[in-house]
């Protein structure tokens, strides 16, 4: 990896930065870099795993690199000096693949104890969240693709949901494969169904604590698939801002209300399907089939067994349909 980290500084000319490698987190199928130089702040990025494309990659970048330039707060992707936003580089037979991205600012939420910027109301922080995921999802709408991400049945499938998950979780992959066939019967014209993050919560953008603007990244799962996925994620990572509300109908009021104020910062930059939205139970056990589906992966990956409490609440919502969070169908 010396030899590639090298290599890579010489792309992107960093000989000069001081380079702070980040901790990797479970799974995690990147190493990253935090490269720094008085007022310069750059993000190297390099994929050690060997489950993605060229192809994959070029269309990431391609799709960030076209956020930044019509005006959407994306840490924009950073050309080497051949002018290529992905390199690829290899050693000992093993292929990498390189980016570089400018470095968001702000900070992540979590590094401030969850604590949001002075004087100012959470629901400054939720509309502004549904505003950025609103701009996203406007640009994507118009978006034509030279180079293209998978779309969502590519992955998800039961096919592939067979080889991944053992036979014991019979009950579980039933539960999927019913989701699926619901899944396939939504109607995914353009306005529907595009290029999302896939991934869209408070640990892939920074806030600026002075102004509460939202710098977004990672974009390395983005998929097609219904705008409405990031709009359910968004649903289940705001849950911990209520969790601990020991009564159960204040708690869904303030979810509503943390809702509701995330979709008046989203319609403030592009529609949502009312149809769809009526679906959002659906479209939560959407995203829970993907956490159950990362968990899987990882485990594959690391070569480990699956502890089942690590999907227990998850699988037991579509098991049993019980929905999450409360939400009735």
């Amino acid at each position: 990896m010396k030899s590639i980290l090298e290599q890579s500084k010489a792309l992107y000319q960093l000989e000069d930065y001081s380079l702070s490698l980040i901790p990797e987190h479970d799974g995690g199928r990147n190493l990253i870099w935090i490269c720094s130089k008085i007022e310069h702040k750059y993000v190297l990025r390099i994929s050690v795993l060997n489950d993605r494309t060229e192809e994959d990659y070029l269309a990431e970048t391609s799709f960030v690199h076209y956020l930044a330039q019509n005006g959407a707060p994306v840490a924009d992707v950073m050309p080497s000096v051949h002018g290529r936003f992905v390199e690829q580089l290899e050693t000992k037979g093993q292929r990498y693949y390189v980016c570089l991205f400018a470095y968001a600012k702000g900070m992540l939420i979590s590094d401030n104890g969850y604590r949001y910027r002075v004087g100012a109301p959470l629901g400054e922080y939720f509309y502004n969240t549904g505003k950025t995921l609103g701009k996203i999802h406007q640009l994507s709408k118009r978006y034509s693709p030279a180079h293209h991400r998978p779309d969502y049945f590519n992955k998800y499938n039961m096919d592939s949901i067979h080889r991944l998950i053992p036979q014991e979780y019979d009950e579980l992959k039933k539960a999927i494969a019913h989701r699926l066939e619901q899944f396939r019967a939504l109607p995914a014209d353009p306005d529907q169904y595009g290029l999302v993050h896939f991934d869209f919560s408070d640990g892939n953008y920074h806030i600026d604590m002075n102004t509460g603007d939202i710098t977004v990244f990672d974009f390395d799962n983005c998929m097609n698939c219904w705008y409405m996925f990031d709009l359910a994620n968004l649903w289940i990572h705001g849950e911990g801002w209520f969790r601990n509300e020991p009564d159960p109908a204040k708690r869904m009021e303030y979810m509503k209300l943390y809702f509701d104020t995330i979709l008046q910062g989203y319609r403030s930059e592009t529609d949502v399907d009312e149809l769809l939205l009526e679906k959002l139970p659906l479209f939560i056990d959407m995203v829970l089939i993907e956490n159950i589906v990362d968990e899987f992966e990882v485990c594959a990956r690391e070569g480990e067994e699956m502890d089942p409490e690590d999907i227990e609440d998850a699988a037991r919502c579509l098991i049993n349909r019980i929905p999450y969070a409360g939400i009735g169908e």
